[in-house]
């Protein structure tokens, strides 16, 4: 079944974005996009791998931010064609976009840039889907702008729109529920971020921590509210580039997969047939 874009979840299933957070190689692409894509086919869920080229915003200038644009989007290209999975790849600059465009099926808004009118109409422009990730700092009503930016852009394709959780304080993110029926109402495909809803920004001094013991339960209680997950997975967290303390475990992925299904499931029923729940 080929991936709809425009309306990426069935009626049996959520649809997931999953991947690293950074490439590491194309060795260890190859090897992280097989096995998600048979836990996701072995359930019946859309799948597309995500895992970035370059993260322009890491906490440090040592941090390791990726092979680059060249080199990441020709690993991505190859998990693209040996593999026949839609691929999502992040991007910084506005100068990006066309390149990026041409290679990968999603271009992704990270949460810091979400407000860059130059990044959004570029990505908009691309013709491609443009997943937007809601800012640390923004309200969830606020985002409909970014989408009627990317909107705006002439041939432009589907808008996706992730919550990742809100600054509160320092050093920590919350996620507020009410936000996925303030999102809803962009008429967007709605996803969340499950991983980077429990980092810790600067927590570990020159590196972001995080609380990955807290994925489940977030991505529990967000099931019942969204149309797709977004997951950064990694066969051994500790040893990642990037984001390895709030990124899930690969052999613990698959458990957690079938609780959401559950969940999800009985969500959507339940909102098909009680009318108190489509207000």
């Amino acid at each position: 079944m080929a991936f709809d874009f425009a309306h990426p979840w069935t009626d049996e299933s959520f649809f997931l974005i999953s991947g690293p957070c950074v490439i590491e190689s194309r060795e260890h692409a190859q090897l992280m996009s097989k096995e998600l894509k048979r836990l996701a086919d072995a359930r019946g869920i859309p799948f597309l791998y995500k895992s970035s080229f370059d993260k322009a915003n890491r906490t440090s200038l040592g941090s390791a931010r990726g092979p680059g644009m060249d080199a990441g989007l020709d690993i991505l290209a190859e998990v693209r064609e040996t593999l026949g999975v839609p691929v999502l790849t992040d991007v910084h600059e506005s100068i990006q976009c066309e390149a990026v465009g041409k290679a990968v099926d999603v271009l992704q808004i990270p949460a810091f840039l979400c407000r860059q009118t130059d990044l959004l109409l570029a990505a908009g422009a691309t013709g491609r889907t443009v997943n937007v990730k809601k800012g640390q700092f923004l309200a969830p009503w606020d985002l409909q702008h970014a989408v009627k930016k990317i909107r705006s852009a002439e041939g432009g394709g589907p808008v996706w729109v992730t919550e990742r959780g809100s600054s509160f304080g320092y050093g920590n993110l919350v996620v507020d529920f009410q936000s996925f029926p303030h999102l809803r109402k962009t008429g967007c495909p709605v996803v969340f971020d499950a991983t980077h809803s429990v980092q810790k920004p600067g927590a570990l001094g020159d590196k972001t921590g995080g609380a990955r013991e807290m994925i489940p339960t977030l991505a529990r209680a967000a099931a019942t509210a969204v149309d797709g997950f977004f997951f950064e997975v990694h066969d051994c967290p500790e040893k990642a580039f990037s984001d390895g303390p709030n990124a899930m475990r690969l052999s613990e992925f698959g458990d957690l997969l079938d609780q959401l299904l559950v969940i999800w499931r009985a969500a959507r029923k339940a909102a098909l047939t009680d009318p108190a729940s489509k207000g």
